[in-house]
């Protein structure tokens, strides 16, 4: 007698085209409006990235729009001439790599460590306050920080100021702008992003851990047999991803925190594409821009992935 599972794809198989779509009618419909707003805001305005290879005009059609220099790479080989997009570059990367290294294993902890208490009131009490820096903006998490690293006024620089020790410029001196950066973003993100190691905790077989127990386990030992290699997966694919931004940056986070005294390192990709995009018009530079910072992260997605399923792990297809 055939199982269920091969019953029901043998009744899929014969059933015709049309009976299948009368039958999961709903579910498609369900899926046409996503599909609609990956198609309007995603697919379409990827027509728009030819302006990158062409000389812009706001009173042209994109397609007739002339071919740029150099048969329309003038705005690349401009870009990289320019000495203020390879520091946004540069920053990008260094912000991004030092937020993957210290802010990617944060949230894995926090998760292993809240899966270990024993007390459910004060896990769930826990679990809130980190959940709730997540929700505020980042003009709010920069006012939060002038009143705690302002030189003269802040809150630690006042303290520090009254037993006699001299003020740290958290905001004012490049290499401290760069660790209160990290630290900020690693505050704001690390209880939300833990919520999927959370889940993948949960999704681990619990008898595991008792029979671990009986054979005489530790609290450590069951941790590094059976909750990492059972969260793994996980870790690899949030991990790829992470990669794959390596030279994303979004622009809230930089635009809030910086300020005259820190431009040489606050200065990103995201606020060099504002700064001649958008207040200087050079549509087709920062267009090159964007299409240069995509196509590397691509290619780092892919390395990333490649190199993770080389290792043994699935990754992301």
């Amino acid at each position: 007698m055939a199982s269920p599972k091969a019953q029901k794809s043998k009744e899929k198989s014969s059933m015709s085209f049309g009976a299948y779509i009368r039958r999961y009618w709903q579910l498609y419909l369900l899926l046409l409006l996503p599909m609609l707003y990956l198609l309007i805001f995603k697919y379409i305005p990827m027509i728009y990235i030819q302006i990158a290879f062409k000389k812009y005009s706001i009173v042209q059609s994109v397609w007739k729009m002339p071919l740029a220099a150099n048969h329309g790479f003038q705005y690349f080989i401009q870009a990289f001439a320019d000495r203020d997009f390879r520091n946004a570059l540069r920053n990008t990367v260094v912000l991004n790599l030092l937020d993957l290294v210290i802010g990617f294993p944060i949230p894995i902890i926090f998760a292993i460590v809240l899966n270990e208490l024993p007390f459910q009131r004060f896990k769930k009490f826990t679990q809130t306050v980190a959940y709730m820096p997540h929700f505020l903006s980042w003009v709010i998490i920069y006012g939060l920080a002038l009143q705690l690293f302002a030189p003269s006024t802040g809150l630690i620089n006042v303290i520090l100021n009254n037993m006699g020790r001299e003020s740290v410029p958290f905001l004012n001196d490049s290499a401290h702008w760069v660790a209160t950066y990290i630290f900020l973003g690693v505050w704001q993100s690390f209880g939300w992003n833990s919520i999927v190691y959370l889940a993948a905790i949960a999704g681990i077989n619990r008898d595991l851990y008792e029979a671990a127990a009986v054979d005489g386990a530790g609290r450590f030992q069951r941790i590094w047999h059976i909750t990492l290699p059972g969260i793994k997966p996980t870790i690899v694919i949030l991990l790829i991803m992470a990669i794959g931004n390596i030279v994303g940056s979004n622009f809230d986070r930089p635009y809030a925190l910086q300020n005259n005294l820190v431009m040489d390192w606050a200065n990103v990709i995201a606020t060099y594409v504002y700064r001649r995009g958008i207040k200087g018009l050079q549509f087709s530079l920062t267009t090159a821009v964007g299409f240069f910072q995509s196509v590397v992260g691509v290619f780092f997605l892919l390395g990333a992935n490649w190199l993770s399923r080389k290792l043994g792990e699935r990754g992301l297809w």
